[in-house]
Protein backbone atom coordinates (compact mmCIF):
# COMPACT_ATOMS: atom_id res chain seq x y z
CA UNK A 1 0.00 0.00 0.00
CA UNK A 2 1.32 3.54 -0.94
CA UNK A 3 0.95 6.48 1.15
CA UNK A 4 1.52 10.06 0.35
CA UNK A 5 0.80 13.27 1.58
CA UNK A 6 1.08 16.84 0.71
CA UNK A 7 0.75 20.29 2.52
CA UNK A 8 -2.88 20.98 1.17
CA UNK A 9 -3.63 18.36 3.46
CA UNK A 10 -5.19 15.82 0.23
CA UNK A 11 -4.14 12.94 1.45
CA UNK A 12 -3.90 10.04 -0.95
CA UNK A 13 -3.06 6.20 -0.90
CA UNK A 14 -3.37 3.30 -3.17
CA UNK A 15 -4.10 -0.31 -1.71
CA UNK A 16 -2.38 -3.13 -3.46
CA UNK A 17 -5.02 -4.40 -5.48
CA UNK A 18 -4.98 -0.03 -7.45
CA UNK A 19 -7.51 0.65 -5.71
CA UNK A 20 -7.28 4.72 -5.17
CA UNK A 21 -7.75 6.63 -2.05
CA UNK A 22 -8.39 10.54 -1.54
CA UNK A 23 -8.83 12.27 1.29
CA UNK A 24 -9.57 16.01 2.78
CA UNK A 25 -9.89 16.19 6.02
CA UNK A 26 -11.82 18.92 7.13
CA UNK A 27 -12.09 19.52 10.71
CA UNK A 28 -14.68 22.43 10.92
CA UNK A 29 -17.74 20.64 9.54
CA UNK A 30 -19.02 17.65 11.27
CA UNK A 31 -20.19 16.02 8.49
CA UNK A 32 -18.20 13.51 5.95
CA UNK A 33 -19.05 12.07 2.34
CA UNK A 34 -17.92 9.80 0.12
CA UNK A 35 -17.72 9.70 -3.87
CA UNK A 36 -16.63 5.92 -5.32
CA UNK A 37 -16.20 6.54 -9.13
CA UNK A 38 -16.08 2.74 -10.77
CA UNK A 39 -15.09 2.46 -14.24
CA UNK A 40 -18.76 1.18 -15.15
CA UNK A 41 -20.11 3.73 -17.49
CA UNK A 42 -22.13 3.15 -20.50
CA UNK A 43 -19.22 3.51 -23.30
CA UNK A 44 -18.24 -0.35 -21.04
CA UNK A 45 -21.39 -1.66 -22.05
CA UNK A 46 -21.91 -4.35 -24.41
CA UNK A 47 -22.62 -3.63 -28.33
CA UNK A 48 -26.46 -3.70 -28.35
CA UNK A 49 -26.81 -3.44 -24.42
CA UNK A 50 -27.34 0.35 -24.07
CA UNK A 51 -28.90 0.91 -20.43
CA UNK A 52 -26.79 -2.04 -18.97
CA UNK A 53 -24.93 0.59 -16.58
CA UNK A 54 -28.38 1.86 -15.68
CA UNK A 55 -29.61 -1.69 -14.87
CA UNK A 56 -26.28 -2.97 -13.14
CA UNK A 57 -26.53 0.95 -10.95
CA UNK A 58 -30.33 -0.10 -9.86
CA UNK A 59 -29.80 -4.12 -9.29
CA UNK A 60 -26.52 -3.73 -6.83
CA UNK A 61 -29.01 -1.48 -4.25
CA UNK A 62 -31.59 -4.22 -4.03
CA UNK A 63 -29.84 -6.42 -1.44
CA UNK A 64 -26.54 -6.86 -0.84
CA UNK A 65 -24.31 -9.04 1.76
CA UNK A 66 -27.30 -10.36 5.10
CA UNK A 67 -29.69 -7.80 3.80
CA UNK A 68 -32.54 -8.03 1.01
CA UNK A 69 -33.58 -4.60 -0.80
CA UNK A 70 -36.10 -3.69 2.37
CA UNK A 71 -32.85 -4.08 4.55
CA UNK A 72 -30.17 -2.27 2.74
CA UNK A 73 -32.51 0.67 2.20
CA UNK A 74 -33.02 0.62 6.37
CA UNK A 75 -29.08 0.07 7.13
CA UNK A 76 -28.65 3.14 4.81
CA UNK A 77 -31.28 5.48 6.18
CA UNK A 78 -30.38 4.72 9.58
CA UNK A 79 -27.04 5.79 9.16
CA UNK A 80 -28.41 9.15 7.94
CA UNK A 81 -26.70 8.28 4.86
CA UNK A 82 -27.73 11.03 1.80
CA UNK A 83 -26.78 8.38 -0.82
CA UNK A 84 -27.11 9.08 -4.62
CA UNK A 85 -26.64 6.92 -7.35
CA UNK A 86 -25.89 8.04 -11.04
CA UNK A 87 -24.32 7.04 -14.33
CA UNK A 88 -22.06 9.00 -16.76
CA UNK A 89 -20.31 7.14 -20.30
CA UNK A 90 -17.11 6.47 -18.15
CA UNK A 91 -18.13 5.96 -14.43
CA UNK A 92 -21.29 4.81 -12.33
CA UNK A 93 -20.56 7.15 -9.37
CA UNK A 94 -22.42 6.27 -5.96
CA UNK A 95 -22.07 8.97 -3.57
CA UNK A 96 -23.13 9.73 0.30
CA UNK A 97 -22.91 11.93 3.45
CA UNK A 98 -23.84 11.50 6.93
CA UNK A 99 -22.17 12.29 10.28
CA UNK A 100 -18.48 12.08 10.40
CA UNK A 101 -18.98 9.53 12.88
CA UNK A 102 -20.72 6.88 10.71
CA UNK A 103 -18.34 6.89 8.23
CA UNK A 104 -16.98 3.73 8.90
CA UNK A 105 -20.39 1.91 9.24
CA UNK A 106 -21.28 3.55 5.66
CA UNK A 107 -18.59 2.04 4.20
CA UNK A 108 -19.06 -1.18 5.36
CA UNK A 109 -22.30 -0.96 3.66
CA UNK A 110 -20.86 0.10 0.42
CA UNK A 111 -18.46 -2.86 0.55
CA UNK A 112 -21.19 -5.23 0.45
CA UNK A 113 -22.67 -3.28 -2.81
CA UNK A 114 -19.48 -3.36 -4.22
CA UNK A 115 -18.24 -6.79 -3.30
CA UNK A 116 -21.39 -8.74 -2.36
CA UNK A 117 -24.41 -7.46 -4.20
CA UNK A 118 -26.94 -10.27 -4.10
CA UNK A 119 -28.32 -9.93 -7.70
CA UNK A 120 -31.41 -11.76 -7.07
CA UNK A 121 -33.88 -13.36 -10.16
CA UNK A 122 -36.84 -11.49 -8.32
CA UNK A 123 -35.58 -8.17 -8.28
CA UNK A 124 -33.90 -7.96 -11.63
CA UNK A 125 -38.16 -7.46 -13.43
CA UNK A 126 -38.31 -4.84 -10.97
CA UNK A 127 -35.26 -2.85 -11.74
CA UNK A 128 -35.87 -3.41 -15.84
CA UNK A 129 -39.41 -1.79 -15.21
CA UNK A 130 -37.89 1.56 -13.47
CA UNK A 131 -35.37 2.23 -16.00
CA UNK A 132 -37.78 1.61 -18.57
CA UNK A 133 -40.25 3.92 -16.88
CA UNK A 134 -37.55 6.75 -16.84
CA UNK A 135 -36.58 6.32 -20.28
CA UNK A 136 -40.31 6.48 -20.92
CA UNK A 137 -40.53 9.63 -18.89
CA UNK A 138 -37.81 11.12 -20.86
CA UNK A 139 -39.93 10.70 -24.61
CA UNK A 140 -42.26 13.36 -22.12
CA UNK A 141 -39.66 15.60 -21.86
CA UNK A 142 -38.33 16.85 -25.15
CA UNK A 143 -35.94 19.85 -23.50
CA UNK A 144 -34.09 17.04 -21.99
CA UNK A 145 -34.22 14.57 -24.99
CA UNK A 146 -32.80 17.13 -27.37
CA UNK A 147 -29.67 17.19 -25.37
CA UNK A 148 -29.45 13.48 -25.19
CA UNK A 149 -29.45 13.00 -28.47
CA UNK A 150 -26.93 15.72 -29.06
CA UNK A 151 -24.45 14.36 -26.98
CA UNK A 152 -25.10 10.91 -28.98
CA UNK A 153 -24.74 13.24 -32.10
CA UNK A 154 -21.47 14.86 -31.28
CA UNK A 155 -19.61 12.89 -28.56
CA UNK A 156 -17.16 9.96 -30.00
CA UNK A 157 -18.62 6.59 -29.59
CA UNK A 158 -18.76 4.44 -27.88
CA UNK A 159 -18.57 7.74 -25.47
CA UNK A 160 -21.83 8.77 -26.84
CA UNK A 161 -23.73 6.24 -25.77
CA UNK A 162 -27.03 7.67 -23.12
CA UNK A 163 -25.79 6.67 -19.78
CA UNK A 164 -29.66 6.16 -19.60
CA UNK A 165 -30.34 3.70 -21.81
CA UNK A 166 -32.54 3.41 -24.75
CA UNK A 167 -35.53 1.67 -25.21
CA UNK A 168 -34.70 0.39 -28.53
CA UNK A 169 -31.57 -1.97 -27.03
CA UNK A 170 -33.12 -2.37 -23.50
CA UNK A 171 -34.51 -5.66 -24.14
CA UNK A 172 -31.49 -6.96 -24.95
CA UNK A 173 -30.30 -7.08 -21.37
CA UNK A 174 -30.71 -10.16 -19.38
CA UNK A 175 -29.37 -11.05 -15.86
CA UNK A 176 -26.64 -12.66 -17.21
CA UNK A 177 -25.35 -9.42 -19.03
CA UNK A 178 -25.37 -7.39 -15.99
CA UNK A 179 -23.45 -10.21 -13.98
CA UNK A 180 -21.17 -10.26 -16.75
CA UNK A 181 -20.70 -6.34 -16.65
CA UNK A 182 -20.47 -6.59 -12.72
CA UNK A 183 -17.73 -9.40 -12.97
CA UNK A 184 -15.90 -7.07 -15.68
CA UNK A 185 -16.22 -3.23 -14.56
CA UNK A 186 -16.68 -3.26 -10.88
CA UNK A 187 -13.24 -3.31 -9.91
CA UNK A 188 -10.61 -1.98 -7.53
CA UNK A 189 -7.64 -1.49 -10.24
CA UNK A 190 -10.06 1.42 -11.56
CA UNK A 191 -12.22 2.28 -9.13
CA UNK A 192 -11.42 5.77 -7.07
CA UNK A 193 -12.75 6.81 -3.52
CA UNK A 194 -12.69 10.20 -2.53
CA UNK A 195 -13.73 11.22 0.73
CA UNK A 196 -14.06 14.77 2.60
CA UNK A 197 -15.38 16.17 5.80
CA UNK A 198 -14.92 15.51 9.43
CA UNK A 199 -12.27 12.18 9.01
CA UNK A 200 -9.28 11.41 10.56
CA UNK A 201 -6.67 9.80 7.43
CA UNK A 202 -5.37 7.22 9.14
CA UNK A 203 -8.44 5.94 10.26
CA UNK A 204 -10.25 6.06 6.86
CA UNK A 205 -6.94 4.00 5.51
CA UNK A 206 -7.25 1.89 8.19
CA UNK A 207 -11.14 1.06 7.63
CA UNK A 208 -10.64 0.91 4.16
CA UNK A 209 -8.13 -1.55 4.12
CA UNK A 210 -9.85 -3.82 6.22
CA UNK A 211 -13.26 -3.57 3.83
CA UNK A 212 -11.29 -3.62 0.83
CA UNK A 213 -7.89 -4.76 0.74
CA UNK A 214 -9.11 -8.18 -0.56
CA UNK A 215 -11.24 -7.10 -3.43
CA UNK A 216 -9.65 -8.12 -6.73
CA UNK A 217 -11.15 -7.75 -10.13
CA UNK A 218 -12.53 -10.87 -11.69
CA UNK A 219 -12.07 -9.90 -15.72
CA UNK A 220 -10.57 -7.86 -17.77
CA UNK A 221 -11.80 -4.51 -18.78
CA UNK A 222 -13.41 -4.22 -22.05
CA UNK A 223 -11.32 -2.29 -24.33
CA UNK A 224 -12.79 0.67 -25.78
CA UNK A 225 -12.37 1.90 -29.32
CA UNK A 226 -13.22 5.31 -30.02
CA UNK A 227 -14.39 6.33 -33.11
CA UNK A 228 -15.20 10.19 -34.17
CA UNK A 229 -18.68 11.08 -35.13
CA UNK A 230 -18.91 13.83 -38.14
CA UNK A 231 -20.69 16.87 -36.97
CA UNK A 232 -24.31 16.61 -38.44
CA UNK A 233 -27.66 18.05 -38.40
CA UNK A 234 -30.59 15.74 -36.94
CA UNK A 235 -34.58 16.71 -36.98
CA UNK A 236 -37.12 14.56 -34.34
CA UNK A 237 -40.59 15.20 -35.60
CA UNK A 238 -42.72 15.96 -32.82
CA UNK A 239 -46.18 17.65 -33.53
CA UNK A 240 -45.89 20.57 -30.74
CA UNK A 241 -46.38 24.79 -29.79
CA UNK A 242 -43.07 24.98 -29.03
CA UNK A 243 -38.89 23.88 -30.20
CA UNK A 244 -36.33 22.63 -28.75
CA UNK A 245 -32.88 23.50 -30.00
CA UNK A 246 -29.11 21.48 -28.98
CA UNK A 247 -25.92 22.61 -30.65
CA UNK A 248 -22.75 21.54 -30.22
CA UNK A 249 -19.59 21.96 -31.41
CA UNK A 250 -15.81 21.21 -29.91
CA UNK A 251 -14.27 22.53 -27.14
CA UNK A 252 -11.10 20.92 -24.68
CA UNK A 253 -11.27 18.79 -21.87
CA UNK A 254 -10.18 19.55 -18.39
CA UNK A 255 -7.37 18.44 -18.59
CA UNK A 256 -6.23 20.80 -21.91
CA UNK A 257 -3.87 23.19 -20.69
CA UNK A 258 -6.80 26.25 -21.95
CA UNK A 259 -9.66 24.52 -19.65
CA UNK A 260 -9.93 27.59 -18.14
CA UNK A 261 -10.20 30.26 -20.76
CA UNK A 262 -12.82 27.17 -21.81
CA UNK A 263 -14.61 27.87 -18.84
CA UNK A 264 -14.58 31.42 -18.64
CA UNK A 265 -15.68 31.67 -22.45
CA UNK A 266 -19.46 29.14 -21.39
CA UNK A 267 -19.54 31.94 -18.19
CA UNK A 268 -19.86 34.87 -20.01
CA UNK A 269 -22.04 32.95 -23.02
CA UNK A 270 -24.32 31.35 -19.64
CA UNK A 271 -23.30 32.40 -16.54
CA UNK A 272 -26.07 34.56 -14.87
CA UNK A 273 -28.82 37.07 -16.32
CA UNK A 274 -26.39 39.24 -17.35
CA UNK A 275 -24.84 36.85 -19.98
CA UNK A 276 -24.26 37.39 -23.50
CA UNK A 277 -27.14 34.14 -24.54
CA UNK A 278 -29.29 35.40 -22.07
CA UNK A 279 -29.28 39.35 -22.92
CA UNK A 280 -29.00 39.13 -26.36
CA UNK A 281 -31.53 36.60 -27.58
CA UNK A 282 -34.03 36.22 -25.03
CA UNK A 283 -34.18 39.74 -23.02
CA UNK A 284 -33.36 41.98 -25.77
CA UNK A 285 -35.33 39.84 -28.17
CA UNK A 286 -37.77 37.74 -26.88
CA UNK A 287 -37.02 34.95 -28.54
CA UNK A 288 -36.83 31.97 -26.66
CA UNK A 289 -38.15 30.86 -22.69
CA UNK A 290 -34.90 29.08 -22.01
CA UNK A 291 -31.42 29.60 -23.46
CA UNK A 292 -28.13 28.38 -22.06
CA UNK A 293 -24.36 27.23 -22.90
CA UNK A 294 -22.60 24.63 -20.48
CA UNK A 295 -18.48 23.02 -20.90
CA UNK A 296 -18.93 19.14 -21.15
CA UNK A 297 -16.16 17.07 -21.68
CA UNK A 298 -14.78 13.38 -21.83
CA UNK A 299 -11.03 12.50 -20.61
CA UNK A 300 -9.50 13.62 -24.60
CA UNK A 301 -12.58 15.73 -26.03
CA UNK A 302 -14.82 18.54 -24.97
CA UNK A 303 -17.70 20.14 -26.37
CA UNK A 304 -19.60 23.62 -25.79
CA UNK A 305 -23.28 22.43 -25.31
CA UNK A 306 -26.09 25.13 -25.70
CA UNK A 307 -29.55 25.08 -25.42
CA UNK A 308 -32.46 26.98 -26.30
CA UNK A 309 -36.65 26.38 -26.10
CA UNK A 310 -38.68 29.17 -28.06
CA UNK A 311 -41.75 29.06 -29.90
CA UNK A 312 -42.27 27.30 -33.71
CA UNK A 313 -42.55 30.75 -35.16
CA UNK A 314 -39.50 32.02 -33.89
CA UNK A 315 -37.06 29.17 -34.14
CA UNK A 316 -35.45 30.24 -37.17
CA UNK A 317 -34.69 33.60 -35.80
CA UNK A 318 -33.55 31.71 -32.22
CA UNK A 319 -30.83 29.82 -33.79
CA UNK A 320 -29.65 32.40 -36.04
CA UNK A 321 -29.02 35.40 -32.81
CA UNK A 322 -27.77 31.96 -30.72
CA UNK A 323 -24.92 31.12 -33.74
CA UNK A 324 -24.65 34.75 -34.09
CA UNK A 325 -23.53 35.66 -30.30
CA UNK A 326 -21.56 32.08 -29.83
CA UNK A 327 -19.25 33.21 -32.89
CA UNK A 328 -19.20 36.90 -31.72
CA UNK A 329 -17.56 36.06 -28.31
CA UNK A 330 -14.27 36.13 -30.60
CA UNK A 331 -14.69 39.47 -31.40
CA UNK A 332 -13.65 40.83 -27.82
CA UNK A 333 -14.25 40.13 -24.20
CA UNK A 334 -14.42 43.23 -21.84
CA UNK A 335 -12.68 43.36 -18.68
CA UNK A 336 -16.25 43.79 -16.97
CA UNK A 337 -17.27 39.89 -18.51
CA UNK A 338 -14.15 38.69 -16.80
CA UNK A 339 -14.86 40.27 -13.80
CA UNK A 340 -18.17 38.63 -13.34
CA UNK A 341 -16.71 35.09 -13.84
CA UNK A 342 -14.23 35.60 -11.53
CA UNK A 343 -16.97 36.76 -9.00
CA UNK A 344 -19.20 33.81 -9.64
CA UNK A 345 -16.39 31.56 -9.64
CA UNK A 346 -14.92 32.91 -6.22
CA UNK A 347 -18.55 32.56 -4.80
CA UNK A 348 -18.78 28.76 -6.18
CA UNK A 349 -15.21 27.89 -4.85
CA UNK A 350 -16.78 29.17 -1.25
CA UNK A 351 -19.76 27.07 -1.11
CA UNK A 352 -17.68 24.13 -2.17
CA UNK A 353 -15.71 24.84 0.55
CA UNK A 354 -18.69 24.54 3.13
CA UNK A 355 -19.86 21.02 1.22
CA UNK A 356 -18.12 18.07 1.94
CA UNK A 357 -20.00 16.16 -0.81
CA UNK A 358 -18.51 18.32 -3.66
CA UNK A 359 -15.21 18.30 -2.38
CA UNK A 360 -15.21 14.43 -2.27
CA UNK A 361 -16.74 14.33 -5.75
CA UNK A 362 -14.12 17.42 -6.67
CA UNK A 363 -11.03 14.50 -5.13
CA UNK A 364 -12.30 11.73 -7.29
CA UNK A 365 -13.30 13.80 -10.76
CA UNK A 366 -9.75 15.45 -10.33
CA UNK A 367 -7.91 11.88 -10.32
CA UNK A 368 -10.06 10.42 -12.92
CA UNK A 369 -9.40 13.25 -15.59
CA UNK A 370 -5.72 14.40 -14.19
CA UNK A 371 -4.07 11.82 -12.04
CA UNK A 372 -3.76 14.28 -9.40
CA UNK A 373 -6.24 16.44 -6.82
CA UNK A 374 -6.30 20.54 -8.17
CA UNK A 375 -6.23 22.65 -4.92
CA UNK A 376 -8.69 25.51 -4.60
CA UNK A 377 -5.90 27.86 -4.17
CA UNK A 378 -4.52 26.61 -7.69
CA UNK A 379 -8.30 26.75 -9.05
CA UNK A 380 -8.38 30.78 -7.56
CA UNK A 381 -4.74 31.14 -9.31
CA UNK A 382 -5.83 30.28 -12.35
CA UNK A 383 -8.70 32.05 -12.76
CA UNK A 384 -7.41 35.19 -11.62
CA UNK A 385 -4.60 34.95 -14.10
CA UNK A 386 -6.93 34.44 -16.82
CA UNK A 387 -7.06 37.89 -19.02
CA UNK A 388 -9.79 38.90 -22.03
CA UNK A 389 -6.80 38.25 -24.86
CA UNK A 390 -6.37 34.26 -23.06
CA UNK A 391 -10.32 33.96 -23.51
CA UNK A 392 -10.61 35.23 -27.10
CA UNK A 393 -7.47 33.00 -28.32
CA UNK A 394 -8.97 30.40 -26.79
CA UNK A 395 -12.49 31.23 -28.60
CA UNK A 396 -10.75 31.84 -32.16
CA UNK A 397 -9.04 28.25 -31.60
CA UNK A 398 -12.54 26.85 -30.93
CA UNK A 399 -15.00 28.32 -33.25
CA UNK A 400 -18.49 28.05 -33.45
CA UNK A 401 -18.13 27.26 -36.84
CA UNK A 402 -18.65 23.20 -37.66
CA UNK A 403 -21.82 22.45 -35.35
CA UNK A 404 -24.08 19.71 -34.56
CA UNK A 405 -27.58 20.65 -34.60
CA UNK A 406 -30.40 18.18 -33.36
CA UNK A 407 -33.95 19.95 -33.23
CA UNK A 408 -37.33 18.44 -31.32
CA UNK A 409 -41.01 20.24 -33.37
CA UNK A 410 -42.69 20.45 -36.54
CA UNK A 411 -40.01 22.07 -38.48
CA UNK A 412 -36.58 21.03 -39.06
CA UNK A 413 -34.21 24.25 -38.70
CA UNK A 414 -31.07 24.26 -40.90
CA UNK A 415 -27.39 25.82 -39.56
Amino acid sequence: MLCRMNQTEIQTARLDNGLMILVEPLPDVRSAAFSWWIPAGSAHEPPACNGAAAVLCDWMFRGAGDRDHQELSTAIDSLGVQSQESVTASHLIMQGACLGENLGESLKLYADLLLRPRFEEHEFEPTMLGVEQSLQALEDEPRQKVMVELTRNCYPRPWNRPPEGTLAELPNITPDVIRRQFAQCVRPDQAILGIAGHVDFREVLESVQALFGEWRPTGELPQIVTQPVASSTVHLPQESTQTQIGVAYPSVPYRDADYYAAWAASNILSGGMSCRLMTEVREKRGLCYSIYASLAGLQEAGFMLCYAGTTNERAAETLEVMLQVLRGLGEGVSEAELARCRARAKSALIMSQESTGARASSLARDWSHLGRVVTLQEVRQRIDALTPADIVDYVRRYPADDVSLVTIGPEPLTK
